[in-house]
């Protein structure tokens, strides 16, 4: 994480102009590949001037977000408020933002460590923090999302430890949506019983095959009365900015800046060379709009196949996989989503140290990460200085789609994989030894 600090510093510091902006950010941010949304941000969310986020603004017809609202979830932005409190430039809200995120970073490792023993480098060593961890605010929705594995790892009974790591994934769900979807598969695997189908109270009073319905929607009533319970006062007090967050993502369009297979795929059939201005224009729109509804409905198609497959390994294995169903989900997510920004990967690492991946997969998805995540913002300096992108432009090319087929294939690979460390299973009391049976070597 220091490392990452230092990188992304490259682009912050002195001469400032009026508004607190490094004057450098504009003129290497690309080039030297020291961006971060962290420190672009410092302007137009209203946090140069400290606004309490979602109370004041909204969202204009064409997206553009006004007074104090950001484009994520209230805890990501409460975190941003937080950061630039004390911040009077660009450089000091990076500098107490990375202060504010680190701690997450460092726990998520301490996690990580206990579950997945030295395999946790992949997380703490990784090229990944380097890259991403002050790119944006994700190091705090990585900490919900592991910790709730975590907990799900110690002895406390299973509704219990279900509970609570629901409550954490909502939390995420509160920084940056993904960690909501895994309710479901934590929800299927104490339905399931948990651990060869025996932990639940309805399973140790009746019969292995029972489900555990209550406990089931326990855990999805406690995720809901979380996301309830912080999003509601922003929802009451500052509806129009709340709902903006929402509105920007649904908004955003599938652009250069989406590093996604549908803008270096699906567009090239909408892309006609002779078209005159306006048809570009309505063949863009088309390809916007095929994109809004393919991408929503592959995504949704991809979690039910996950959820379904889940279940077909419990009844075969006895166990609900709800950490590799989680894992598929995220994986599909990331392939079929309109948008997939370099710093996700940071969302993807910790399933890597969880589960048992081929090392030779994990080396070449790191690889090409790190070729994508240079070559983009390199195609972006050529583009912006006007020199000749071709050979920049190949590269992102080949990252996205070699980085597409590692998706899929860790699609299989998570779908089959193992578990570093299982769930905790129930304690027993130990048996009272016989005078005879203690007299016995072991």
């Amino acid at each position: 994480m220091v490392l990452g600090y230092v990188n992304k510093a490259r682009c912050a510091g002195a001469p400032f102009d009026e508004t607190g902006r490094s004057l450098a950010f504009d003129r290497i941010k690309d080039s030297s590949v020291c961006y971060s949304d962290i420190q672009f941000l410092w302007l137009d969310r209203g946090i140069d001037q400290h606004l309490f986020p979602y109370l004041t603004g909204g969202i204009s017809a064409d997206g553009t977000l006004t007074g104090g609202t950001v484009e994520y979830p209230v805890l990501s932005g409460l975190l941003m408020w937080v950061g630039g409190l004390a911040s009077h430039t660009d450089a000091q809200f990076l500098l107490y933002s990375a202060l504010l995120l680190a701690p997450f970073g460092a726990v998520t490792a301490w996690m990580l460590g206990r579950l997945g023993g030295r395999v946790a480098l992949l997380w703490s060593a990784g090229p990944a923090l380097v890259l991403y961890a002050f790119h944006n605010w994700e190091l705090p929705v990585v900490a919900t999302t592991v910790g709730a594995v975590y907990v799900m790892s110690t002895r406390m009974p299973l509704r219990r430890r279900a509970y609570l790591a629901s409550a954490l994934l909502a939390v995420g769900f509160c920084l940056k949506l993904y960690p909501g979807a895994f309710v479901l598969p934590l929800a299927s695997y104490v339905l399931a019983g948990g651990v060869g189908g025996v932990e639940s109270p309805v399973s140790a009073r009746r019969s292995p095959r029972r489900l555990d319905v209550r406990g089931a929607a326990g855990v999805i009533a406690v995720a809901a009365a979380v996301v309830a319970a912080v999003n509601l006062p922003f929802a009451i007090l500052g509806y129009d900015g709340w709902r903006a967050s929402f509105a920007f993502q649904g908004m955003r369009q599938a652009d250069i800046t989406t590093n996604s297979i549908w803008y270096w795929g699906l567009r090239i059939l909408y892309d006609v060379p002779s078209a005159t201005p306006d048809m570009s224009a309505a063949n863009d729109q088309a390809y916007q709009s095929l994109v809004s509804v393919l991408s929503p409905l592959l995504v949704l198609v991809s979690f039910a196949a996950a959820l379904w497959f889940g279940w077909r390994r419990r009844l075969a294995e006895g166990t609900y996989p709800w950490v590799q169903t989680s894992a598929v989900m995220l994986v599909a997510f990331l392939l079929f989503h309109k948008v997939h920004s370099p710093q996700y990967t940071l969302w993807l690492v910790p399933f890597f140290v969880l589960l048992h991946v081929p090392w030779h997969v994990v080396t070449a998805y790191l690889i090409t990460d790190v070729v994508l995540g240079v070559g983009v913002f390199r195609y972006f300096a050529a583009l912006s200085s006007g020199s000749d992108a071709t050979t920049e432009e190949n590269v992102v090319v080949f990252g996205v789609w070699v980085r597409a087929v590692l998706l899929v294939v860790l699609v299989v690979l998570f779908a089959r994989s193992r578990r570093r460390t299982l769930d905790a299973r129930p304690t027993r009391s130990p048996r009272r030894r016989t005078d005879a049976e203690a007299e016995v070597p072991v």
